[in-house]
């Protein structure tokens, strides 16, 4: 049997669109069914299946495993790479690292994951320097207790400690590596006799899966999302980033994350040890090749320029700012705070450096029915603000705990209802900080006097303000 059915556009970002079936859809969505027959004639149906082993996936995976009201559950990973396993650390630092907020520590502890991670190698940072180029502008965050703001870790030691999880609940959490789904076929909105009402996967190896839900964790370029017929929005930025290893001059405590904002883009040093960090230089495309290509030397004095260089300075936007800083301090003396300079780079690890381009991407749906969506392949940011996993992670924590309900209540994990709660609770924490990181973004692309001027004026004052700040790192670190 086959059938097709055409669904009518919705309008909206995220808004809830039904057809006459009550099923809703997204700006381009047709359903597809082509059977549920594989060719040994046997069916393997999971209650969740998650397309996708990266850190957001994995770690989706992870949690539904440890929790309680989901031990019934049939669940299931699909990774198409091969299982990540360390046996040892490596000496060298990876120059792919995530800065890791309090809030998604806090959810990697809930399922174990954390407790690898502090055994292996993590640093964290206490106080956050943002300045900007073109004038004396800055501002600083930090907690009065000395508390940790956040905590940088590679990429890969976040894999290794969610792979090791992974394996503690095995007992609920199957994992198919070197598993790549070709193609998803979906229910139809009616049932009949020789009908499916599960999502089908098909696997490149020639099996046929099914499941109640299936979430798409399967990054930016996701194929779960295309398949339902989701559309993003997307933007290219005119800017690469440069990655890598740095050496600093002398040991330092190193526990401030630094970030100027330069004429051409953000960069960022961000500490990994007393004497390491890991540098993230957005740019543009020419200077991010030219970045790469540069011998040692070169490229070290570079780094070191763009933090230390007052070049880009003005008289004018210097004394405007000047003047507005100490009328500042005059009637908010509390909110000032003391200026550190950066340290100084020695060198770079060899072969550290890399270059990937930057996007801005939103779906305009999380979910559908049976269907959810959650990081890169929900949502793409520059990382100017280091928020792209934690974003991921924050899909996770309420994702999993509308589907721990559901399964409390004995509800159906793919109903509409509670994946349409997490839609949009989701939707409007992430697209209120997309929209902060762009904006920050071009605003800070300008050397234009009167832009120069405003920000200035306006990352001082934010600065003088210690409750402004705080919600500001309140709602970051979700």
């Amino acid at each position: 049997m086959a059938a097709v059915v055409a669904l009518k556009p919705c309008h909206g970002l995220g808004l809830p669109c039904r057809n006459s079936f009550g099923l809703r859809t997204g700006l381009v969505a047709s359903l597809v069914w082509r059977g549920v027959v594989r060719s040994n004639g046997s069916k393997a149906v999971y209650d969740v299946v998650v397309s996708g082993g990266g850190m957001v996936g994995s770690a989706m995976a992870a949690a539904l495993g440890h929790d309680a009201h989901l031990s019934e559950k049939k669940i299931l990973l699909l990774e198409a790479g091969p299982k990540k396993v360390s046996k040892e650390l490596p000496k060298t630092y990876s120059n792919r690292v995530s800065a890791i907020t309090p809030g998604s520590a806090t959810l990697l502890s809930s399922f174990g994951a954390w407790d690898h991670i502090c055994s292996m190698r993590i640093k964290p940072f206490r106080r956050m320097q943002v300045w900007d180029a073109c004038s004396e502008a800055m501002i600083i965050f930090d907690k009065d207790n000395l508390e940790d703001m956040g905590y940088i870790v590679e990429n890969d030691i976040i894999m290794s400690a969610l792979t090791k999880q992974l394996d503690a609940v095995s007992d609920r959490v199957e994992v198919l590596y070197r598993s790549r789904a070709v193609g998803y076929n979906w229910p139809l909105p009616y049932q009949t006799s020789d009908s499916s009402p599960w999502v089908q996967i098909d696997l490149a190896d020639g099996r046929r899966l099914q499941t109640k839900l299936l979430i798409g964790a399967d990054g930016q370029n996701s194929m779960v999302r295309k398949a339902a017929g989701i559309q993003t929005i997307q933007y290219q930025y005119d800017q690469s980033a440069v990655v890598a290893t740095l050496h600093l001059s002398e040991a330092t405590d190193n526990n401030v994350a630094w970030q100027r904002f330069l004429p051409s883009g953000p960069i960022a040093l961000l500490p990994l040890s007393d004497t390491v960090s890991s540098l993230v230089w957005s740019t543009s495309h020419e200077h991010a090749s030219e970045l790469q290509r540069m011998d040692e030397e070169s490229f070290v004095d570079s780094v070191n320029s763009a933090f230390w260089s007052n070049a880009n300075h003005s008289d004018f936007i210097d004394t405007a700012g000047s003047m507005f800083r100490s009328a500042v301090s005059l009637l908010m003396p509390s909110g000032t705070a003391a200026r550190q300079l950066p340290p100084s780079v020695a060198k770079v690890d060899p072969k550290s450096r890399a270059v990937f381009p930057l996007g801005l991407g939103h779906s305009t749906e999380y979910v559908q029915h049976r269907v959810a969506l959650i990081g890169d392949a929900a949502h793409r940011v520059h990382p100017l603000a280091g928020q792209g996993v934690n974003m991921g992670f924050g899909d996770i924590a309420c994702l999993s705990q509308h589907l721990s309900a559901a399964a409390f209540n004995g509800k159906d994990l793919g109903s509409l209802k509670h994946l349409l709660q997490y839609e949009g609770e989701r939707q409007r924490h992430n697209l209120s900080l997309m929209a902060a990181i762009d904006l920050l973004k071009r605003l800070y692309s300008t050397s234009v006097s009167p832009f120069v001027l405003l920000r200035t004026w306006g990352l001082q004052a934010t600065n003088a303000v210690p409750l402004v700040k705080e919600q500001i790192m309140a709602f970051a670190s979700k």
